[in-house]
């Protein structure tokens, strides 16, 4: 009797093995302190996050020539975005980006099912020249930063704990930035209060703000693929929409972002700038890359392709004023012509009186030379000398 309790009590220690083990796994990862580079960096999140090593990870590296056109995608469609009400939104660096928490009356429209917006967040590069910032690039040019609109599926799943573990559960829109000449007012509603959140696990309320001014204006052409997380845990459960069209901000909004927040807590000694905040593109692994809109028209034109086009133009102009020239230097001349020929006098009309004036200067005329011949023929002959 004795033997057999202890062969029980040896299973339930064997069945408890796996789940200790998860247990500890677990608690390990939550408190793994993950970064981008360094100790616990990306190379080494599948050590501690298996979904890191994954085969449907993000980003990717958006091969123009090899994505598929899809006719059934439609314009994707922001609800309430515009509507962001009178209580303030929440904002908060967690040691990693900026995320403002978003209202749960903002939703996406446009997918298989609704999406309740949950959160943005942003990824850049550093200071340093022709660094990238982005994580999904487009035949392998990197942008300058990207923003993320998090959403997750709210018919069938109660909150985003519960969704981010499933493969249809998130939605996230990838919006590409690129700097320019121009400020863009909608990115200084975050930016010009990240001073308020230098340091990690620090917390502010921002004014709410129109969320749609961050989107391109463009909602219709974009890329399609099932990916996951950018970051730890790294769950495969995120429908992806990169916007073909990328979104300008100028060159001291970008040197902001990538200059305001530390990674670092307040109470640490050891400051460190928050940079270079994004992973690096991920294997496709077979995946397809569905497009919204045709190769042809959203293809991106080659350096060549544009002065080609430039010249073209430039020559068709060319042409078209020698033409004009022509045919208004033709113009003048036919004009001109018709001028001189309008101004010469019209031939009298032929009437009796005048037919009779003309036979009486005729008669006159006959008259006069006959009389000079009879006064010829009666005049002496001139003497000759000897």
């Amino acid at each position: 009797m004795g033997r057999r309790v202890n062969m029980d009590s040896l299973g339930l220690f064997v069945l408890l093995i796996p789940t200790f083990f998860h247990w500890t796994a677990a608690a390990s990862a939550d408190e793994i302190n993950w970064s981008y580079s360094g100790f616990a960096g990306q190379s080494e999140w599948s050590a501690y996050f298996p979904d890191c090593g994954g085969t449907s990870q993000s980003p990717v590296d958006v091969i123009t020539t090899q994505t598929k056109y899809d006719p059934s995608l439609m314009p994707v469609t922001p609800l309430g975005y515009s509507q962001h009400g009178n209580r303030p939104f929440s904002m908060h660096n967690n040691g990693h980006t900026v995320i403002v928490e978003l209202p749960e009356w903002m939703g996406l429209g446009g997918l298989p099912w609704f999406f309740t917006a949950v959160q943005l967040h942003l990824h850049w590069g550093n200071e340093g020249p022709d660094v990238g910032g982005s994580e999904h690039t487009v035949n392998g040019r990197s942008s300058d930063a990207e923003l993320h609109v998090v959403h997750y599926n709210a018919e069938l799943y109660p909150n985003m704990s519960a969704a981010m573990t499933q493969r249809d559960g998130l939605a996230v829109l990838g919006i590409l930035i690129e700097t320019g000449e121009e400020t863009n007012p909608g990115f200084n509603n975050i930016l010009n209060y990240m001073s308020r959140i230098r340091h990690a696990d620090q917390k502010a309320f921002i004014p709410a703000f129109d969320v749609q001014s961050l989107l391109p204006k463009d909602l219709g052409r974009y890329y399609r693929y099932n990916g996951s997380l950018t970051t730890p845990p790294c769950y495969q459960s995120v429908i992806w929409t990169v916007f073909h069209e990328r979104v300008q901000i100028s060159k001291a909004q970008l040197l902001k972002m990538e200059m305001m927040l530390y990674s670092s807590k307040v109470q640490e000694v050891d400051r460190m700038l928050l940079q270079d905040n994004f992973r690096k593109t991920q294997p496709l692994n077979h995946r397809i890359i569905f497009a919204s809109f045709s190769a042809e028209s959203g293809r991106e034109l080659s350096s060549g392709e544009v002065t080609a086009i430039v010249i073209g133009v430039m020559c068709g102009c060319v042409g078209v004023a020698v033409i004009i020239r022509f045919i208004v230097k033709t113009i003048r001349s036919t004009s001109s012509w018709d001028v001189l020929h309008n101004n010469r006098p019209a031939p009298m009309p032929r009437t009796k009186e005048t037919e009779k004036s003309q036979e009486i200067k005729s008669d006159l005329a006959l008259t006069i030379t006959s009389k000079a011949e009879r006064k010829e023929e009666s005049s002496p002959s001139p003497q000759t000398e000897p």
